[in-house]
């Protein structure tokens, strides 16, 4: 029988800063993971560069049925704390855009930093390890059983992420521990996840996959301005992978794809100044060449300015500046940076991130009913919420 005062299970981002908080306090801390390593999702994250944090982190950037949770553990472990133990163990990072913070070489600098930090905190790590039972005693401790050992813990800590990426080992494990304490879990859906289209509309933009332009993508009162990318199963970038978790199935999102200009003002002045030019070459001025041959209708394209007339250029701008597509879902959770829904806050303390009617369970991280932005916003999280529990497990 193995004891420990903590039991982590989850080796991941929140899983391994909530140890090494805890070892930090003087606890005896195991963190227990069924993969053969730990931060395999560190390590693949930010393009391998691990997007840490961001200079900008804000409650207004997270979803949750519960906005205010996400609140304390924000403002009390910081991107400014983590940012400083980033300086500490001398990782070189930069700002790539809005804020967002790049190792400036590999993802694997911050996991050794984590690792070295557990390492200094005494934190014992156990690997490639299935959790098959998991027990409340009569003395208000757990005990675990397991494929290799059973353990007893008085704390234990469920930081073993969402459904995002099952190739990297994710489960609902962490959402079966919930029901089985009679936690309520909100259901799940892929986030930040490229779109597909219907047939129709995958055929048609077929030929512009691996196009990208800059763009302010909007749904539900929500809007995101970055590049938008074509694949050949739908649309993805960062703006699409922002808006995707605001998006419902059967409803349409809007683009805009020439964000910083008014093209009905520039199409009427090129009416005057050029108007024997086809409508399609005034075009390609703004917009890769593949993207007006597939959105300009053919019965237009080749038409001359001067017999344009301003309603027609109306319409033209309009479905530029205002192109509206029904996507028909998502890649699913196989390409989802994140999982929406999760454990209910409401059913945990947003100070220590315990279970309100279970004395000693705590949910940190992703399996939490909180989903950050693209950019570095879910790592924060990660940081913050781990850092709360570990101060108190």
């Amino acid at each position: 029988m193995n004891k420990v005062d903590v039991i982590v299970i989850g080796a991941g981002a929140a899983g391994l800063f909530c140890a090494i908080a805890g070892g930090k306090r003087g606890r005896k801390v195991a963190v227990i993971e069924h993969a053969n390593k730990p931060g395999k999702k560190i390590l693949m994250s930010g393009g391998g560069r691990c997007n840490f944090t961001n200079y900008n982190i804000h409650p207004d950037c997270y979803l949750s049925h519960n906005p205010h949770f996400c609140k304390s553990a924000l403002s009390r472990y910081t991107q400014w704390d983590f940012m400083e133990l980033v300086n500490k163990h001398k990782i070189p990072f930069h700002e790539k855009t809005l804020g967002q913070l790049f190792c400036d070489e590999k993802s694997k600098a911050i996991l050794n930093m984590l690792l070295t930090e557990c390492n200094t905190a005494g934190v014992e790590m156990h690997l490639d390890i299935e959790i098959t039972k998991i027990e409340k005693q009569n003395d208000d401790s757990f005990k675990l059983n397991s494929t290799h050992d059973d353990y007893v813990c008085e704390s234990l800590v469920i930081a073993c992420g969402g459904l995002s990426i099952p190739t990297m080992g994710a489960s609902p494990f962490g959402y079966k521990i919930a029901e089985q304490f009679g936690i309520k879990v909100w259901p799940t859906r892929a986030g930040l996840v490229p779109l597909t289209l219907h047939q129709h509309d995958k055929d048609r933009f077929s030929e512009l996959s691996g196009v990208s332009f800059e763009s302010i993508v909007s749904c539900n009162k929500t809007e995101f301005r970055e590049n938008t990318l074509f694949t050949h199963r739908g649309l993805s970038g960062p703006a699409i992978l922002q808006i995707s978790s605001f998006w419902q199935p059967g409803e349409a999102i809007n683009i805009n794809m020439l964000p910083d200009l008014n093209l009905n003002e520039e199409l009427k002045l090129a009416k005057c100044r050029y108007p024997q030019k086809l409508i399609k070459n005034i075009l390609v001025d703004y917009l890769p060449k593949r993207i007006i041959d597939t959105l300009l209708p053919d019965d237009v394209s080749d038409i001359k300015m001067a017999e344009l007339s301003h309603q027609a250029l109306n319409k033209i701008s309009d479905s530029i500046h205002q192109w509206q597509i029904k996507p028909n879902g998502t890649e699913g959770y196989r390409t989802a940076e994140v999982t929406l829904g999760g454990v209910d806050c409401n059913a945990l303390s947003s100070t220590t991130m315990q279970a309100n009617t279970v004395y000693g369970l705590y949910f940190i991280g992703e399996v939490v009913d909180v989903t950050g932005w693209l950019g570095g916003y879910n790592f924060q999280w990660a940081w913050s919420s781990g850092w709360a529990a570990g101060q108190v497990c």
